[in-house]
This record gives structure tokens, sequence and C-alpha cells, in this order.
């Protein structure tokens, strides 16, 4: 039995942080039950191009939306909010991400939910949070990465501010919310009281400053782009140039530096006052720099990996393509396929498995394909889901 068999979660949710949060739950083995408005057409990310299944479906939806169920449900009519209270009744929580004065105005929040189930636990993901001055202020990864100092801690020094290349705001933020969904339900098992939880984009770039932030606020020292990617303080960590292109080192622990020096044929680096520490390298990095890539340059970079086997810690640069299809994904299996009526669709899986249990396949729900079975489910009668669909609120 997977992790979160038997647990169900109500997703008022759309495009990127909370679907990829709530999928994460998904491949656990909760039932993620995600309610799309019937007067948009659903999650917007159904439209994302430039890459399309059909109608109401896009590569990018199938990305963020693997193993949940869909209903069409309007929120903000009073049928559709008695609907999502019985719909409460049966959850555990509901995880939302909305824009933060929006929760009460769609009523999920704990306090418009506890009367229908004490115990559900109400995950709010939103820009800026639910309170404050930009509590109503709309907000992306982009942006979050702009104001948080990531755009001046990527790239090339002397060079233009750059984003970091995938929205990891929005999918630690999602990460984040699903954590705090989890302790909300462990808590709410314990004691019969659901709560309500909040996540925002913001505090979430903020929180990822991590060790920078405890420079900064400590040391005083605020970390800019270092040369081809380089750690900070630690050398070498880096990109050095081989014959045929790029590799990445990372001698993070003083014993690989050794290991390195022999590997390269040049164990005399190890012992030279330039090299023979960390501190001593970093203030020498410019000088290390080229030797290594005169060493380097000697030979091909998957030679070079062949040559260190594991000994020493280092990585090919590779683009989207190469590294989905490298041998070590292929062997280990890291792309999965999914059935789907247009296609078979490949993703990468779930970055966590549980040894002796299958996570599960299913591609992402077409748009509302359960409204009627979860409905049944319930307890209405065919009339009332007929009536309901008439009336628009499914």
């Amino acid at each position: 039995m997977l992790p979160l068999a038997g647990v169900r979660i109500l997703a008022v949710e759309q495009y990127g942080a909370g679907p990829f949060g709530s999928m994460q739950l998904a491949d656990m083995g909760a039932e993620v039950i995600k309610i799309e408005n019937p007067a948009e057409g659903g999650d917007v990310s159904r439209s994302v191009g430039p890459y399309f299944l059909g109608e109401h479906d896009s590569h990018f939806f199938q990305a963020f939306n693997r193993n949940k169920r869909s209903i069409t449900l309007n929120l903000r009519s009073p049928e559709g909010r008695r609907v999502l209270h019985d719909l409460a009744a049966t959850a555990d929580a509901v995880l939302d991400n909305l824009r933060g004065d929006q929760p009460p105005r769609l009523g999920v929040t704990y306090e418009q939910l506890k009367s229908a189930n004490p115990r559900i636990v109400c995950a709010h993901l939103s820009a800026y949070g639910r309170e404050g001055s930009r509590a109503a202020w709309p907000g992306y990864d982009y942006l979050m990465q702009a104001e948080a100092g990531y755009l001046s801690l990527t790239g090339e020094p002397d060079q233009p501010p750059a984003r970091f290349g995938l929205s990891i705001v929005d999918m630690m933020a999602g990460v984040y919310a699903a954590t705090a969904l989890l302790g909300g339900i462990v808590a709410a098992r314990a004691t019969g009281m659901g709560r309500d939880v909040d996540v925002s984009l913001f505090d979430t770039a903020l929180a990822n400053l991590n060790y920078l932030a405890a420079w900064a606020l400590n040391g005083g020292h605020v970390q800019g782009r270092e040369p081809r990617g380089a750690h900070p303080s630690l050398t070498p960590s880096q990109l050095y140039r081989t014959a045929d292109g790029w590799i990445f080192i990372m001698c993070n622990k003083q014993k690989f530096w050794p290991v390195l020096c022999d590997k390269l044929g040049h164990r005399e680096w190890s012992e030279d006052p330039r090299f023979a520490s960390f501190k001593a390298r970093l203030e020498n990095r410019a000088e290390l720099t080229r030797l290594l890539d005169e060493a380097l340059s000697a030979r091909t970079t998957a030679a070079w990996l062949a040559h260190f086997a594991g000994e020493v810690p280092a990585a090919p640069v590779l683009d989207v393509a190469q590294a989905l299809t490298s041998d070590f994904v292929r062997q280990e299996d890291r792309v999965w396929s999914y059935a789907h009526p247009q296609r078979e669709f490949r993703m990468v899986p779930p970055a966590f498995r549980f040894p002796g249990e299958a996570i599960p396949l299913h591609g992402a729900p077409a748009f509302g394909a359960d409204t009627d079975a979860v409905l049944r489910e319930l307890g209405y009668d065919p009339d009332r889901i007929t009536n309901l669909r008439a009336t628009g609120v499914i």
C-alpha cells in the first residue's frame, strides 16, 4: 500500500505550483480530486502551448497533473459551494493556489469548511501570502526570482542578470505546500482539529537563499555571480574545458583534491602551497583554472568521466534531450510512459521511490472526466446531477 492510500485531497488549483505539489501527493497514493471551473475551461495550463494533445489538454498540463481525477464545479455559485461542503465532508484536505485574497471568496478556508468537516486541512499557496500589503497581488515564479536575488546569482560576472532556467520557485513552493498539508493532516488525525496552512512563492524564494542569507545577515557578505558557475568558496568546483566541450568537477571535500591531481597525472599539485587547502585554492583560483583547463583538454569529457570512474565527483554538461537519453537514465528506468487517448505520453517520474510498491502511472485527467462518478459517490442521484449541469454548476 502506498503511504497516502486512503487520503482524499481536493485541489482548487491551476498552472504550476499547486498542481506540482498535489501531483507529489497523488504519486504517493492520495486521491487528488482536481476542481475546475466549467465556465473558464478548467485549469489554464490545459491551454499552455506550444504542444497540445487535443482540446483541453497539453504537454504542459500532463506534466503537472498525472494520477489525479478531474471534476467541474463553479465555486462562485451558491449551489457549487454546497457541493464543495459535501466533498469536504469526505476529504482530508483542500489545497489551493489562488491569489492571496481569493480563498475566502471561493469558500476554501478552514473557517468556511469546518462546519462540514472539523478535521479538514486547508492549505493555501499564494504569491505573497493571504495577509499583508501584497495579498491581492498576482505573482509568478520569475518575479520571485528577480526580487529574491536569484538573478544576481545566475550567469557570468559582468553579464546581464539571468533567471534560473527552470520554474524552480513554483516547483519548490508546491513541495513546501504538500509538506505543510501533510503536517496539518498528521495533527488533525491526532487532535481531531484541522487548520489553515500557508505557503507563498515569495517566502519559498526567500527561504531558498538559506546559507547565502546567513552569510549576508551575519557576515555582511553579498554573494554575486562567479565565473563558470563556480562555488563561492570551494575550489575546484566549477566548469572546466575538455577536448570536446566542458566538464563540471566538484571537489567539495578536501579528500577529493589529491585524487583529482593523481588522476590528472599531476600529483605534485596536491602539495603545492598555492593549492594545498580550500583557502589557498580560492586565492589562486584563476591560475588553478588555467592549469586544470590545460590538463583536462587532453581528453574528451566522456573519456575523463570513464577515467574518474566515480572517484572524482564530476558530470558532463548536457542539454535537456541529452539528459533524458543518457546511459544512466536509460539504465535506471528514469523515464516512464503513461497511457493517453492521443498517444503514449512519456514523463520523468517522481523523485521518490517506495521499494516493493508501484507508483501509479495514470496520465492527467480529461476536463471534468470524473464529475459524475464523484458526485454519485456523494449520493447524488441522476436528476440532481443533470440539474447541476443544466444550471452551469458543473
